[in-house]
């Protein structure tokens, strides 16, 4: 049995509408395309001109135009949407929880997970620290959907392997992210194909790619790659859709031919 994916690479600017209208015309696409789980970037809804502009979007869980579309997109197209991340408020009224929110087909929230690992990076004029206007999250994610387990994740976490085995066994892993064009060059690739390899199921990574209104470029390379390691689509950069087939037979069959999985010791 094979369940269509697809991941959303999307440019985002400061303007939450106009972000969400291109989220509403790429997940649709997506959809005509036979697509039931479509995944949004990280930051979709908003890429600000400042670090601190997300928390002036900030919404209460369960409401806010944010969450207003995804749970109509969702319920719309019949698909499970997972909403890339969104700004929710946090304890601290300075700072959000980055949230990756999951609506199933009937419009309804039935996940979420908060980034647990924040960003921060130094090179040269080039500088990022998230804890200074987010809150980590604590809790590991995860959701049923009907091909299997699907473990959620978002950018910097990826270079936390702990954190995937934590999941438990998964058919897919997905990676919202908006890597930086530095540091995906050199290792965005290498990372998502190795979480793949490790775990033995499919990893789908929903990009932000281009250069934003801040003068910040993302890297992009949304891709769906396969149990084996093997890229099965890639989107290089701009706005688009990568996606292909969860394929039930061939992930029993990787799992059967080397027992990785079963052979672990610690």
């Amino acid at each position: 049995m094979m369940n269509r994916v697809a991941a959303i690479q999307m440019v985002s600017t400061p303007d939450v509408e106009e972000n969400i209208a291109t989220a509403r015309r790429l997940v649709a696409d997506a959809a005509v395309a036979g697509a039931t789980l479509v995944v949004l970037p990280e930051y979709w809804p908003i890429m600000g001109m400042r670090d601190t502009d997300k928390v002036i979007h900030a919404e209460q869980p369960g409401a806010g135009p944010i969450q207003d579309f995804m749970a109509q997109a969702a319920a719309e197209h019949g698909i499970w949407l997972i909403g890339g991340t969104l700004p929710l408020v946090s304890i601290d009224a300075a700072k959000v929880m980055n949230t990756t929110l999951v609506y199933s087909p009937d419009g309804n929230s039935v996940g979420r997970y908060d980034k647990i690992h924040l960003f921060g990076f130094q090179q040269g004029a080039e500088s990022y620290d998230e804890a200074r206007t987010i809150v980590a999250g604590t809790e590991v994610g995860s959701f049923e959907a009907p091909f299997g387990r699907v473990g959620l994740s978002v950018c910097y976490d990826l270079r936390f392997p702990e954190l995937f085995r934590a999941m438990g066994e998964c058919a897919l892993i997905v990676v919202p992210a908006a890597f930086t064009y530095v540091t995906g060059l050199a290792h965005w690739e290498v990372l998502l194909r190795a979480r793949a390899i490790e775990n033995q199921c499919y990893v789908l990574a929903s990009a932000q790619g281009g250069t934003h209104a801040s003068g910040r470029r993302t890297y992009g390379h949304s891709m769906l790659i396969d149990p084996w390691g093997k890229v099965v689509d890639v989107l290089a950069d701009g706005e688009g859709i990568v996606g292909g087939n969860i394929d039930q037979a061939f992930l029993d069959q990787v799992r059967g031919n080397l027992p990785a999985l079963r052979h672990r010791r610690m």
